[in-house]
């Protein structure tokens, strides 16, 4: 995902600024209503194992909220407290992006993007937590890096162990969707890795971006995010989904259709105040699946804001609730 760039519109004009393809309101369910802290891009949460939940996203040195009950959400800072000093070799302001949160062998592992709008001069780096609570994470720098003579963007993680293996996706537009292997010692991509190809569009700029990967069942689904972020109520973000019985792909969706030729069925898009729903991860909360997302509100001068649905299964495919 890219940084955060709000449009400041006067709310009688929003609807004549919504996109020509937004749905009706009934076309999809509202996000769960919510109090407190609302303000979010490209969030990743996780119900703690102490109990309650937290929420980190783009903005800040990734920006952290924190709840009991997943309806009131606390500003909880940051991430951390300082950015590391190798964020500033990819951008002026060493500020991260879309943040991928997991537990593993006993600790949790944040990773996230450093990079700067309209390159791909970027990296992914890793973090350390005994808890998952911000000011508690010890980074551990570079996972992965992209360069201008590579056809991907280093971007936008979301992590899954699959097939007894660690796997990383990420990317956005330059080419699409990625995914390589990584060490489950270090949490790092391994030396040679092959870098697979998961998802595109036939034609530039691509759009689409910020990959999440779950499993259900015998097949693996991954979620995408398409078209424009970032612009307020001009966003035009939607998520979109295809499957696979490998974690490597090929995906395709519900018509047989490739990811890597444009295929992925719709699954949530904009819909009277909730533009531009995307920036999406999904977490699992005692046995019930949920996709988290922001969303620009309409009738909030298109403030980012978090968005939360059940995600359930019909028929082999996701839908919201």
């Amino acid at each position: 995902m890219k940084p955060i760039r709000l449009a400041t519109v006067a709310v009688a004009a929003v609807l004549a600024l919504l996109p020509a393809t937004a749905h009706a309101d009934t076309a999809y369910p509202g996000p769960r209503p919510i109090t407190g802290q609302q303000i979010i891009h490209d969030p990743t949460v996780a119900r703690l194992q102490s109990g309650g939940y937290v929420a980190y996203s783009t903005g800040g040195v990734l920006g952290a909220r924190v709840s009991k009950d997943m309806r009131q959400w606390d500003d909880a800072g940051n991430a951390f407290a300082a950015p590391p000093g190798w964020w500033y070799q990819y951008n002026d302001t060493g500020d991260p992006w879309a943040p991928d949160l997991s537990f593993r062998d006993g600790r949790y592992w944040l990773y996230y993007a450093v990079s700067s709008w309209g390159t791909n001069h970027s990296a992914i780096g890793v973090a350390t937590s005994p808890t998952g609570l911000p000011g508690t994470w010890t980074d551990h720098g570079k996972v992965f890096t992209s360069g201008k003579s590579d056809p991907y963007n280093a971007i936008d993680p979301a992590v899954i162990h699959a097939e007894g293996r660690l796997w990383m996706t990420f990317g956005s537009y330059w080419t699409g969707i990625r995914m390589v292997e990584l060490d489950p010692g270090t949490g790092k991509a391994k030396p040679g890795a092959e870098v697979h190809h998961l998802a595109t569009r036939p034609d530039a700029p691509y759009a689409v971006e910020g990959p999440y990967i779950v499993r259900h069942g015998r097949y693996y689904y991954l979620f995408a995010s398409y078209d424009a972020c970032c612009a307020g109520v001009n966003s035009t973000y939607k998520i979109r989904v295809g499957r696979s019985t490998s974690v490597t792909g090929p995906y395709t969706d519900s018509t047989g259709k490739p990811l890597l030729e444009g295929g992925g069925d719709l699954l949530l898009a904009g819909h009277g105040r909730y533009v531009g729903t995307g920036g999406e991860s999904v977490f699992r909360d005692r046995g019930q699946d949920w996709l988290a997302y922001h969303y620009y509100d309409a009738q909030d001068n298109g403030t980012p804001k978090l968005g939360l649905n059940r995600l359930s299964w019909k028929s082999g495919w996701p839908e919201l609730r």
